[in-house]
């Protein structure tokens, strides 16, 4: 039994390589990917469909919010609406498994809202934190029930940053935390994890590696946290690295950790420390990258080569902060192509990305 084994295994493998071979340079950074586009719909004729076609996208980012104009949706507006649009944009797709995210953690964080025909009202972590494990489990459940009822397969969630900091306005003023004790915090992950996954919904630690700590906020601007971060943050990190689908990475500046970047763009907080460390080998995304603790200090060329080649998988472009600096899934693709071309990025570094996303997609059913 074992020499058959043996020999499918020998068959297979070559085939498996070659076809990774014969993917472009271009298409395997379309997988390292995720961009949010204006749209409700995503009919073949679509940009956003073009682009998966055309680049490989390896991901997308949903909002209900249209920061250009208020009075339409950006891409929800109903159940029905949102169930064909996801419909639609897998059916752009080669493999029929592109990722399609949102954010949905309860409390002020959910696109899914009553307003559109969901059920909208799941609570924040702080008051989830509070129930017996099985209830929470099923409050989770059923948050993935609904992601998968319209199509979504990545929930970017959940947060395991501690609640250490009183006036810190992103995590502890939200309710965002499951609280102060990592075993605590890393014990209600999990649950929210084991509810998403038997619904078939992929999921994201965040904010890597601490937002609990901080008092500044990265959408807006620079933050540092040097003198607040305590690495007990990197506790729910240890405790669920094997459970972990993905991690996400913060854009908070630690001198400790790298006296240069700031955690997303920094080789040493990436590789170093989550991957070298810490032992997690799973996809990493970075958190959107127009985020003003990025965009007002970087270029994009800066940017992307900076990301890439400090150990993320992902790179996330949400085309939501600011809509004067939308940018296109080509610009992105050739920027990267050219970093790699002009021997700024290594080839190998794209290769490694590309086969942690396939990884990642062969857990979609």
């Amino acid at each position: 039994m074992n020499k058959i084994l043996a020999l499918c295994i020998s068959l297979i493998l070559p085939l498996t390589l070659s076809a990774e071979g014969r993917v472009s340079l271009d298409k395997k950074i379309g997988q390292m990917l995720m961009v949010g586009f204006y749209g409700t719909s995503a009919k073949k004729e679509s940009q956003i469909c073009k682009d998966i076609k055309k680049y490989n996208l390896g991901a997308v980012i949903l909002f209900d919010y249209n920061p250009v104009n208020k009075s339409k949706a950006k891409n929800i507006e109903s159940k029905e609406q949102l169930a064909k649009l996801t419909k639609d944009l897998q059916a752009c797709s080669s493999d029929g498994k592109l990722l399609i995210a949102v954010d949905q953690e309860g409390g002020k964080v959910q696109r899914l809202k009553s307003k559109y025909g969901f059920l909208g009202n799941f609570p924040k972590a702080s008051d989830v934190s509070k129930m017996k494990d099985e209830d929470i489990y099923d409050t989770y459940l059923d948050m993935a029930s609904e992601l998968k009822s319209v199509g979504i397969n990545y929930d970017l969630a959940p947060v395991v940053d501690l609640d250490i900091n009183p006036k810190n306005h992103v995590i502890h003023e939200l309710g965002r935390s499951f609280g102060v004790d990592p075993k605590k915090v890393a014990k209600m992950s999990e649950l929210f994890m084991n509810g998403m996954h038997d619904q078939g919904v992929l999921t994201s630690l965040k904010h890597f590696p601490g937002h609990g700590s901080s008092v500044g906020d990265t959408h807006k601007g620079f933050v540092d946290v040097t003198t607040l971060w305590n690495k007990v943050e990197l506790e729910p990190y240890k405790l669920l690295k094997d459970k972990a689908d993905t991690v996400m990475v913060a854009h908070v500046f630690n001198k400790k950790l790298d006296y240069k970047y700031p955690a997303t763009l920094s080789e040493k907080t990436v590789n170093g420390l989550l991957r070298r460390k810490i032992g997690f080998d799973g996809v990493v995304i970075t958190d959107d990258l127009q985020m003003g603790a990025i965009s007002r200090k970087y270029t994009l060329r800066e940017t992307l080569r900076l990301a890439v080649n400090a150990g993320n998988d992902i790179v996330l472009f949400g085309n939501q902060l600011d809509p004067r600096k939308k940018v296109s899934t080509q610009k992105l693709v050739e920027t990267v192509s050219s970093l790699v071309k002009m021997g700024n990025i290594k080839r190998s570094r794209i290769d490694q990305s590309y086969k942690r996303v396939q990884k990642l997609k062969s857990k979609l059913k």
